[in-house]
């Protein structure tokens, strides 16, 4: 219990700095938020709004009266009841709003693509490192290596070109069909499910070639420890010891970067969201960059930076849990 307590202060204080930083950095940056929502009005208008407008504008997006550390304790208090502020580029729709439409795009995009690449990656990696030097093994460990240095927006746009250019057998961007209601129905489901396919495919693609290489190499390693001799020295069934033995300890790095992989759930696949646009967490943060839409920027880097944190806590505790000699070291 006290190493979870002196972790935990150590995380809740991480956040705090990073709430910090989201708040400081973005009034540090060059630009003004009231101001380019001004002047996008002004180019959309074909002139200035009115003096009074422009008052509205600064008091809602820049609060210049209000001294910094005055804006910042308002900026806690905002965040402790869940507002976000208002978006530039779609004013005035609420930052949550927008954050709430593309979250769950990415979390069944992502998630199931890490899960997906996690089992098959590390588990074909147990049967590769079981026997390496094999035949099995001189196949996939090159090739394993290959994928997980390949672009992967490479892939993504050859993807592109062959399945939904060429061949017609996927749509070329979207989440869902134009004339689908969002809703749980099943047209809408089934036509999420097609124009999924492809993006989900192609992230498993590129991602399982790590997980195969990392947990090769880990039961290599793991086949010369003690335990893993006196197993097969007992005359343990071969399945047994490389289940129960081996794979259980190797396994412990990669359940600890699937830990950290789920960090990046909430940042999404950027490259994938924007080859695809897939209407995730990821094209939004690159459509509000695109638009200096602040607010949206912040929210998306707040929430990407919390659940990298939070991700890191829980792979900390599951290591200790897996592994007690851990809680010993700390």
């Amino acid at each position: 219990m006290t190493w979870l307590g002196s972790r935990l202060g150590f995380y809740l204080f991480v956040t705090l700095v990073a709430i910090t930083l989201n708040f400081f950095i973005p009034r540090l940056m060059p630009g003004d938020p009231a101001q380019a929502i001004i002047q996008a009005m002004t180019q959309r208008n074909g002139a200035a709004p009115s003096p009074a407008t422009v008052r509205s504008i600064e008091l809602l997006f820049g609060n210049p009266d209000k001294p910094l550390i005055s804006q910042y304790l308002g900026y806690l208090g905002e965040l402790a009841h869940g507002d976000l502020g208002l978006s530039i580029s779609q004013y005035p729709v609420p930052v949550a709003d927008l954050v709430k439409a593309a979250l769950p795009w990415t979390l069944v995009l992502v998630g199931s693509t890490t899960v997906i690449a996690f089992v098959i990656g590390v588990g074909l990696g147990i049967v590769v490192g079981w026997r390496p030097g094999r035949r099995l093994d001189t196949v996939v460990t090159p090739l394993s290596t290959v994928l997980s240095v390949v672009p992967y927006f490479w892939v993504a746009l050859l993807a592109v070109w062959v399945f939904a250019v060429k061949l017609g057998w996927a749509p070329v961007s979207g989440g869902y069909p134009p004339d689908a209601v969002p809703g749980f129905n099943l047209p809408f489901l089934l036509g999420a499910l097609h124009y999924g396919l492809l993006p989900v495919a192609t992230i498993v693609f590129s991602w399982f070639g790590g997980w195969v290489f990392g947990q090769r190499n880990m039961m290599v390693t793991t086949l010369s420890e003690d335990y893993v001799l006196l197993a097969r020295a007992k005359g343990l069934p071969g399945w047994k010891v490389m289940l129960r033995y081996a794979a259980r300890n190797a396994m412990l790095p990669s359940v600890t970067q699937f830990a950290l992989a789920i960090g990046g759930l909430v940042g999404g696949s950027l490259l994938t969201e924007i080859v695809f646009s897939y209407p995730g967490m990821g094209f939004l943060l690159f459509d509000a960059v695109s638009k200096r839409d602040y607010p949206t920027m912040q929210a998306v880097f707040l929430l990407i930076t919390l659940t990298v944190l939070l991700a890191n806590f829980l792979a900390d505790s599951l290591y200790a849990l897996l592994d007690p000699r851990t809680r010993e070291v700390r």
